[in-house]
Protein backbone atom coordinates (compact mmCIF):
# COMPACT_ATOMS: atom_id res chain seq x y z
CA UNK A 1 0.00 0.00 0.00
CA UNK A 2 1.18 3.52 -0.23
CA UNK A 3 0.23 6.88 1.70
CA UNK A 4 0.51 10.12 -0.30
CA UNK A 5 1.03 12.99 1.92
CA UNK A 6 0.12 16.47 0.42
CA UNK A 7 1.51 19.05 1.71
CA UNK A 8 0.15 22.69 0.29
CA UNK A 9 3.11 25.11 -0.78
CA UNK A 10 0.68 28.35 -1.91
CA UNK A 11 -2.02 29.43 -0.11
CA UNK A 12 -5.84 28.23 0.75
CA UNK A 13 -7.10 30.37 -1.94
CA UNK A 14 -4.95 29.30 -4.70
CA UNK A 15 -5.25 25.69 -3.75
CA UNK A 16 -9.10 25.88 -3.79
CA UNK A 17 -8.81 27.60 -7.34
CA UNK A 18 -7.60 23.93 -8.71
CA UNK A 19 -9.80 21.97 -6.10
CA UNK A 20 -12.51 21.43 -9.01
CA UNK A 21 -9.72 19.88 -11.34
CA UNK A 22 -7.74 17.99 -8.05
CA UNK A 23 -11.49 17.00 -7.39
CA UNK A 24 -12.04 15.68 -11.22
CA UNK A 25 -8.38 14.06 -11.13
CA UNK A 26 -9.48 11.77 -7.33
CA UNK A 27 -12.41 10.53 -9.08
CA UNK A 28 -11.02 9.47 -12.01
CA UNK A 29 -8.50 8.05 -10.16
CA UNK A 30 -11.01 6.11 -7.84
CA UNK A 31 -12.71 4.55 -10.82
CA UNK A 32 -9.17 3.21 -12.61
CA UNK A 33 -9.09 1.43 -9.02
CA UNK A 34 -5.57 2.63 -7.88
CA UNK A 35 -6.66 5.23 -5.49
CA UNK A 36 -8.64 3.87 -2.17
CA UNK A 37 -9.17 6.71 -0.44
CA UNK A 38 -8.60 10.87 -0.30
CA UNK A 39 -9.37 13.59 1.96
CA UNK A 40 -8.01 17.00 3.22
CA UNK A 41 -5.99 17.29 6.42
CA UNK A 42 -7.08 18.93 9.42
CA UNK A 43 -6.66 22.11 9.69
CA UNK A 44 -5.93 22.12 5.72
CA UNK A 45 -2.45 22.12 5.43
CA UNK A 46 -3.11 19.13 2.60
CA UNK A 47 -4.29 16.35 1.83
CA UNK A 48 -3.30 12.42 2.42
CA UNK A 49 -4.15 9.93 -0.52
CA UNK A 50 -4.15 6.06 0.20
CA UNK A 51 -3.58 4.00 -3.29
CA UNK A 52 -2.74 0.51 -3.82
CA UNK A 53 0.19 -0.68 -6.55
CA UNK A 54 3.88 -0.23 -7.20
CA UNK A 55 5.48 2.57 -5.58
CA UNK A 56 7.24 3.41 -9.00
CA UNK A 57 3.83 3.42 -10.79
CA UNK A 58 1.81 5.54 -7.70
CA UNK A 59 4.79 8.13 -8.35
CA UNK A 60 4.06 8.73 -12.31
CA UNK A 61 0.32 8.89 -11.72
CA UNK A 62 0.06 11.53 -9.13
CA UNK A 63 2.52 13.96 -11.98
CA UNK A 64 -1.04 14.22 -13.18
CA UNK A 65 -3.03 15.69 -10.26
CA UNK A 66 -3.69 19.34 -11.16
CA UNK A 67 -2.46 20.05 -7.81
CA UNK A 68 1.22 18.75 -8.88
CA UNK A 69 0.69 19.96 -12.26
CA UNK A 70 0.61 23.62 -10.85
CA UNK A 71 2.87 23.49 -7.91
CA UNK A 72 0.60 23.71 -5.20
CA UNK A 73 1.77 21.08 -2.95
CA UNK A 74 4.60 18.84 -2.09
CA UNK A 75 3.79 14.95 -2.16
CA UNK A 76 5.84 12.45 0.41
CA UNK A 77 5.21 9.29 -0.93
CA UNK A 78 5.22 6.51 1.87
CA UNK A 79 4.91 2.63 1.39
CA UNK A 80 3.87 0.28 3.88
CA UNK A 81 3.09 -3.44 4.14
CA UNK A 82 -0.40 -3.93 6.26
CA UNK A 83 0.77 -6.29 9.08
CA UNK A 84 -2.08 -5.50 11.51
CA UNK A 85 -5.47 -4.50 10.79
CA UNK A 86 -8.72 -4.62 12.50
CA UNK A 87 -10.55 -8.55 12.82
CA UNK A 88 -13.11 -7.86 9.60
CA UNK A 89 -10.49 -6.97 7.19
CA UNK A 90 -8.27 -8.41 4.99
CA UNK A 91 -5.11 -7.74 3.50
CA UNK A 92 -6.89 -8.59 0.07
CA UNK A 93 -9.93 -6.19 1.08
CA UNK A 94 -7.39 -3.70 1.50
CA UNK A 95 -5.97 -4.16 -1.68
CA UNK A 96 -8.74 -4.58 -3.52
Amino acid sequence: MIIVSLTYKVPLDVVDSHRPAHMTWLDEAIAAGWLLAAGRKSPPTGGVLIAKGERSAIEALITGDPYHVHGVADYEVIEFLPGKIAPDMTVESLLG
